[in-house]
């Protein structure tokens, strides 16, 4: 399928939740269109490591949102994860800084993510090709808070 009709299909059934502003929900916003995850938080030292390992299945429009108290430095690696997965690194604003796409499982390379990021949200690898979300895209999620370049409603 073309990454055309993959946007428009893929944003076409996360839309329907786009609307709410819910913990386990992200949203972004960008010249694709909008598409929405259903995502588990990762909001301390022991679940930020946990991550994603051991994983061997996501649905399509899953993933896990990683938040961290402030802005920093971030890298992620592999080790211990089953399935490729896309980055999707973002201010404190909720703008995408940075994207890396197909990380090989199991590689224990680091991936930075780059300076002032506060949110990492991991999907399936591929979605992000063929969403087409970009750097400088918006997030959407109630951990963002005031400031958000996407607010919640």
């Amino acid at each position: 399928m073309k990454r055309s009709a993959w946007a428009i299909l893929l944003a076409v059934l996360g839309s329907n939740a786009s609307a709410e502003c819910r913990d386990d929900r992200v949203t972004i916003d960008g010249d694709f269109g909008r598409v929405s995850f259903t995502v588990q938080v990762a909001d301390d030292v022991p679940e930020r490591a946990q991550g994603l390992m051991n994983v061997e299945r996501m649905d399509t429009l899953a993933g896990m949102l990683f938040v961290y108290d402030a802005p920093q430095s971030v890298a992620f690696w592999m080790e211990n994860t089953l399935i490729p997965l896309d980055m999707i690194f973002a201010r404190s604003d909720g703008t995408v800084l940075a994207i890396h796409e197909n990380a090989v499982p199991m590689d224990r390379t680091p991936i930075p993510g780059g300076d002032d990021v506060q949110f990492v949200l991991e999907v399936n690898g591929g979605l992000v090709d063929r969403l087409g979300i970009e750097v400088g895209d918006r997030m959407q999620h109630p951990s963002i808070g005031v400031g958000a370049a996407l607010p919640c409603p």
